[in-house]
């Protein structure tokens, strides 16, 4: 999955790359505590039609995407890079891989959502073409949790 040109060697996660990758999303301040991270690692590595992809600077996890579908559209979560490596390009490169993985799987659009509060990411989206599309989301814990933000 790596390209020749890439900076960054892009794999899918392994095992032993699980706790890095946990450290990454937490520098990144990615994580939240209503959403554990190793049981969202876990479950997209459990089907086919998602998976996380790394971006890697000789053995060091520097960058992550999440990428998945439903069948109808790609989602992206979990884009983190090294915050000292903000504006290298990196996040660049693994949303182009995580594009590359859904072209692959014949999906032909794909969607993100970003917290109302990360309101730093928005003008990086709009940079590489994404486009902010007027939705209401509406959410429930299937565990009957009380609702999140």
């Amino acid at each position: 999955m790596t390209s020749g040109r890439s900076p960054l060697d892009i794999m899918p996660v392994a095992d032993g790359d699980i706790d890095a990758l946990i450290a990454l999303w937490t520098r990144c301040d990615l994580v939240r505590p209503w959403n554990d991270p190793e049981s969202d690692i876990a479950l997209a590595r459990q089907y086919m039609n998602s998976e996380i992809l790394i971006g890697r600077q000789g053995d060091k996890i520097v960058a992550s995407v999440q990428v998945g579908h439903d069948g109808h559209r790609g989602w992206l979560y979990y884009l983190a890079v090294e915050p000292v490596l903000h504006k290298s390009g990196y996040g660049r490169i693994m949303i182009g891989a995580a594009e590359e993985w859904l072209r692959d799987r014949g999906i032909p659009k794909v969607q993100l959502m970003v917290r109302a509060d990360n309101t730093g990411v928005r003008s990086f989206y709009e940079k590489i073409g994404y486009a902010m599309a007027e939705r209401v989301n509406y959410a429930r814990w299937l565990d009957g949790r009380e609702p999140t933000p």
